[in-house]
């Protein structure tokens, strides 16, 4: 089970050739991680309040194709892999009305407690693990 986020492009988030600077897409599958949590009724806020917290480890991009000022991109999230210690969420993003690949990414996540040591959520928080397993699934 994946969702799909919607955005419109800055003028501010292009460089000086017009298109969206490559450094901008993590911020875009930030937004589209954190939407989609609150999609699946886990928004950051309320993990924070169960002491849990879902620390970056890596993120990979593979760039296929640019957008530019006023396009907008759907970002489709969606769970990899989930181990209930470390999971990976996949990002396929296109531009809405030509459905052309933009970038293919993942970012790597581990979860921890709020010291920040690795916790296995299957254990800490059932409910939460739960859900990210049903998303692996679908």
């Amino acid at each position: 089970m994946g969702i799909t986020f919607e955005r419109k492009i800055n003028y501010y988030e292009t460089d000086r050739m017009g298109v969206v600077h490559h450094s901008n897409y993590i911020r875009f599958l930030e937004e589209a991680r954190c939407f989609w949590l609150e999609e699946v009724g886990m928004p950051f806020a309320l993990l924070e309040e169960n002491g849990i917290t879902i620390p970056v480890l890596g993120v990979n991009c593979t760039y296929k194709h640019h957008v530019t000022f006023e396009d907008i991109i759907q970002i489709h999230a969606f769970v990899k892999e989930y181990t209930g210690v470390r999971m990976t969420i996949g990002y396929e993003v296109t531009q809405k009305g030509t459905d052309q690949l933009v970038l293919l990414g993942e970012t790597k996540h581990c979860f921890t407690n709020k010291n920040l040591r690795p916790i296995n959520l299957k254990k800490v928080a059932p409910e939460f693990s739960k859900k990210f397993e049903k998303m692996l699934e679908e």
